[in-house]
C-alpha cells in the first residue's frame, strides 16, 4: 500500500462515518458524529505528527513550501470541532474537509509530493501511522467563544465562514 493510498482510504472511511451520523434529515446522530470528530482528528495526528516530519527531514525547503497550507486547514478544522455540532456547522465542516482532502489526493497534491520525498520509507511510514493513537476529547464547548474561534481559524486558513455557510445552504 502507498501512503497516498492509506490516507485515500482513510479520508473515505471518516467521510462514511459522517455520512450515516447525518443520513436522517435534520438529524445528527451524535454517537457516530462523535466518532467521526475522534477519527477525523486522529488523522489530522498522523499528518501532523509522522507525515509530515518525515518529508521535512526528506527535504525541508518543498516541505516548508507546502506543509504551511495545510497545517492552517487543519488547525481550522480542529478548531470546528470544539462546538457542539449543528446542521450548519456539520455542512461547513463537509465543506472545508471536502476541499482540503482534494487538495492532498489531487495529482501533484500533498500526498503524491510527500511520496516521493519518502521514497524508501513507506513501510516504516505505513507501520507508525496504523499505530498513531487517538486524540484525547474533551466534550463540545457550547460557550460562543469556541465559535468564535473557529471562524478565526478559518479565517487565518483563507476561507471566510459566511461565504462558505452561503455556499451550503
Amino acid at each position: 500500500m502507498t501512503l497516498h493510498q492509506f490516507f485515500t482510504d482513510d479520508h473515505h472511511r471518516i467521510d462514511g462515518i459522517l455520512e450515516k451520523a447525518t443520513e436522517k434529515a435534520g438529524e445528527i446522530n451524535l454517537d457516530l458524529y462523535y466518532q467521526f470528530r475522534a477519527q477525523l482528528l486522529r488523522h489530522i495526528k498522523m499528518e501532523e505528527k509522522i507525515l509530515f516530519p518525515a518529508a521535512k527531514k526528506a527535504n525541508p525547503i518543498i516541505a516548508e513550501q507546502i506543509i504551511p497550507r495545510y497545517r492552517l486547514e487543519h488547525g481550522a478544522i480542529t478548531a470546528l470541532m470544539v462546538p457542539p455540532p449543528t446542521a450548519l456547522l456539520v455542512k461547513v465542516i463537509r465543506y472545508l474537509v471536502d476541499v482540503h482532502d482534494l487538495a492532498e489526493e489531487q495529482p501533484g497534491g500533498l500526498y503524491e509530493i510527500c511520496e516521493e520525498l519518502t521514497q524508501g520509507q513507506t513501510e516504516e511510514l505505513l507501520n507508525q501511522l496504523k499505530a498513531t493513537d487517538e486524540v484525547p476529547l474533551h466534550l463540545p464547548n457550547p460557550a460562543p467563544i469556541a465559535m468564535q474561534s473557529a471562524i478565526r481559524a478559518l479565517r487565518r486558513a483563507g476561507y471566510d465562514y459566511d461565504e462558505i455557510v452561503r455556499k451550503v445552504q
